[in-house]
């Protein structure tokens, strides 16, 4: 089990924006256009607060849990991310088309293992529109399989090859590639046992 809880920052920087809103509260008392930044203070610490307390999330093999909410991972059937990864905000469809936004206020490396988590586990569903065997690589069909050609790569400089090619038509030519006979067949140091 993996359990993603959201991050301490959150709690802090409300409490900060609080405190914040508190003194342009304290401003707008002899100056009333400091009621703008106030309100829009109170605004941002109400929204990561409700980011800090939100519930963790728990990734089991067989299912996820926010909050009291389980949700087995054979019902999902899309897994959309939208644009935020800190916070995560991604939209989970259902097999009753029912749709659920997960939002996950965590650290951005968190947030991305979340991400992958969900799309690794959803084995059933598309991956931002593409199915999940084509989106992990596993399903190349014959025809997509010939398409592809693997890169090749210079092993030798250009002066090298020349050699190699020489060299091979060398051997072609002769049989074999030997200093003492380099010469065609036959025309190599002759053996003394072989006249007798």
């Amino acid at each position: 089990m993996s359990r993603y809880v959201p991050a301490r920052h959150y709690i802090s920087f409300g409490v900060v924006a609080l405190a914040l809103a508190g003194f342009s509260g304290y401003l707008a008392l002899s100056w009333t256009q400091a009621l703008i930044p106030t309100f829009l203070f109170l605004l941002t610490a109400g929204s990561l607060i409700t980011l800090a307390l939100r519930p963790p999330i728990k990734v089991f093999d067989s299912h996820f849990e926010i909050g009291r909410r389980i949700i087995p991972w054979q019902d999902v059937r899309r897994v959309d991310r939208t644009g935020w990864i800190s916070p995560l905000a991604v939209r989970l469809t259902f097999f009753d088309d029912e749709t659920m936004l997960v939002v996950y206020p965590g650290e951005v490396d968190c947030c991305k293992h979340l991400l992958r988590t969900f799309r690794q586990m959803s084995t059933s569903a598309l991956i931002d529109g593409i199915p999940y065997r084509q989106y992990w690589g596993e399903l190349l069909g014959p025809s997509e399989s010939k398409q592809m050609t693997p890169p090749r790569f210079r092993v030798l400089r250009p002066e090298d090859e020349e050699e190699v090619e020489r060299l091979y038509f060398l051997l072609k030519t002769v049989g074999h590639i030997d200093p003492a006979s380099s010469g065609p067949r036959g025309t190599g140091p002759r053996n003394p046992a072989d006249e007798s």
